[in-house]
């Protein structure tokens, strides 16, 4: 028997609200937050919106003032959610309740996970006034380099900073990872959690995805790619052209069920399984059939030792690129026939959130559960007739049973999935 691993805290941030809940009611509400670039003037570049966080403030994050030139907008962002997650749990109001020993024990058994996608050529930007004036002349750049770019430089650009300093802050020395894998980050993250609880590494684990790649650089390339929206993000609909990048970061608390029920946390709900596979064609393909899809969702119902029919709805990956939502719909339709249960997705609300993406959706799958509806895809007029099988909706539909399946798609063909129950009742 494998051990149990429930969800005791939550955690999210994007354009759409500060919390799941407000993100998952913006979303429900048929309202998209995607509008024009405000970091910089967009004016002359070929993509111009974003899901983008509005009336950025660092301390609204972070309240450490002097923590904020260490960290990046990404790190701000993972460093938040991790926080409400951590609140929510309950873990420092429990620990605070333990004698030494027991908190010393907690806090060697509490591990943490973080994924981000790692698309930041911001952190290169410093650099560029310097290249400019030395104009070709490397002795001159080097001469100059350390009166020029800030000496903190180093430390804010570290890929694993919301990792260490969620444990500086609080005190947890468990098991802890980085993952580095674009749009697969953060539900790999959750995944890599709920592994170590099982495997007896850890009683609880702190798990997040965080990305902010709304920079021009990124975009640029990835509207070179074809693979950017000029207006709005149509999974399976006949107008779908592509994605529109977005920011954020969401994350989840994770616990056995003998580490939950000790200090009677309260549960949001059971992680049950997760699958990963590459199709491994290249870096942009996708197979038609959405062969790693399909066999990511077989990995995921085996380890959770449930059937197809068992799921009761589906968060898709959902970007709005055709060969993707098509694959998708392909993948869907292997596993669950002519049946599947609804089937939605929530980037066409607030954008694609890379490395967040994955582990944001799986925040607003157990936020459907919840509240037993499925949000619709508002975005949606007329489905594409090779997305036609699958059971999408522009209004809102019921969940078929308690159990949420989420998806998840990055560069190079890789393919994730994770499935979750609703809460104990």
């Amino acid at each position: 028997m494998k051990t149990k691993v429930l969800v005791t805290g939550e955690g999210a941030v994007c354009a759409a609200g500060w919390d799941p809940k407000e993100i998952w009611h913006t979303a429900e509400s048929g309202r998209s937050v995607i509008a024009p670039i405000q970091q910089w003037d967009p004016t002359c570049w070929p993509a111009k919106l974003a899901g983008e966080i509005a009336e950025f403030n660092p301390r609204a994050f972070v309240e450490d003032r002097k923590l904020h030139k260490l960290l990046r907008r990404t790190d701000l962002f993972g460093l938040y959610a991790a926080a409400k997650a951590v609140e929510g749990a309950g873990l420092i109001v429990y620990r605070d309740t333990l004698d030494p020993p027991s908190t010393d024990a907690f806090n060697d058994r509490t591990a943490v996970y973080v994924g981000s996608s790692g698309a930041n050529y911001q952190d290169q930007y410093e650099f560029f006034p310097l290249l400019t004036a030395a104009a070709g002349d490397l002795g001159a750049f080097g001469r100059e380099l350390t009166a020029t770019v800030n000496p903190m430089w180093l430390l804010r650009v570290l890929p694993n900073n919301v990792l260490c300093h969620i444990g500086i802050r609080y005190g947890f020395k468990g098991a802890n990872a980085c993952v580095f894998n674009h749009g697969l980050s953060g539900t790999l993250a959750v995944a890599e959690a709920a592994a170590a609880l099982r495997a007896g590494e850890a009683d609880r684990a702190v798990a997040v995805g965080h990305d902010a790649p709304v920079e021009p650089e990124n975009i640029l390339h990835y509207h070179a790619l074809g693979l950017l929206a000029p207006d709005a993000v149509r999974p399976f609909d006949t107008g779908h052209s592509g994605s529109i990048l977005g920011e954020g970061a969401a994350a989840l608390v994770l616990e056995t069920e003998p580490a939950a029920r000790a200090r009677d946390a309260r549960i949001l709900g059971e992680f049950l399984g997760s699958g990963c596979a590459s199709e491994a064609q290249g870096l942009l393909a996708v197979r038609e059939d959405g062969d790693g899809l399909v066999r990511a969702m077989l990995q995921a119902l085996d380890d959770a030792g449930i059937a197809a029919a068992d799921v009761g709805m589906i968060v898709v990956h959902g970007n709005g690129t055709p060969s993707s939502d098509v694959s998708e719909a392909s993948a869907l339709g292997r596993i669950f026939g002519s049946s599947p249960p609804p089937v939605t997705s929530f980037k066409w609300a607030f954008g694609h959130l890379l490395g967040a993406a994955g582990i944001m959706d799986a925040v607003l799958a157990l936020t459907s559960l919840c509240q037993r509806e499925v949000p619709g895809i508002a975005t949606l007029r007329d489905i594409d007739p090779a997305c036609a099988h699958l059971p999408v909706s522009s209004k809102a539909q019921p969940p078929r049973s308690d159990v949420a399946l989420v998806l998840s798609r990055g560069f190079a063909g890789m393919d994730a999935a994770l499935l979750f129950r609703a809460p104990y009742r």
